[in-house]
């Protein structure tokens, strides 16, 4: 995970995200760092617009999930004992 942090403080920071300044954030921190991860990372990131990606995620998390069938079928049925109560008293009032 600290690849990925370290992806996002340099994009942040106007830097290229590349393998030597990875490195320089990773060892900075004090971790040993992974060749292996890095060249991965750096591969998966080449051509990814991660302003667009990061606008994503933020949209994402800010959309309400919908509710769940049975949540929908529980809002349905208070909605008819409603209308049947309201009904009912309506049908008093015309005997």
């Amino acid at each position: 995970m600290e690849y990925i942090y370290a992806a996002l403080l340099l994009h942040k920071l106007h830097q290229e995200v590349n393998e030597s300044n990875l490195k320089k954030v990773v060892s900075a921190t004090g971790s040993s760092v992974d060749e292996g991860k890095i060249k991965v990372l750096v591969a998966s990131l080449n051509g990814v617009n991660i302003d667009k990606e990061l606008e994503s995620v933020a949209l994402m998390a800010a959309t309400p999930a919908a509710p769940s069938a049975g949540e929908h079928k529980k809002e349905e049925k208070k909605e008819e004992e409603k209308m049947s109560a309201a009904a009912e008293g309506l049908s008093s009032l015309f005997g």
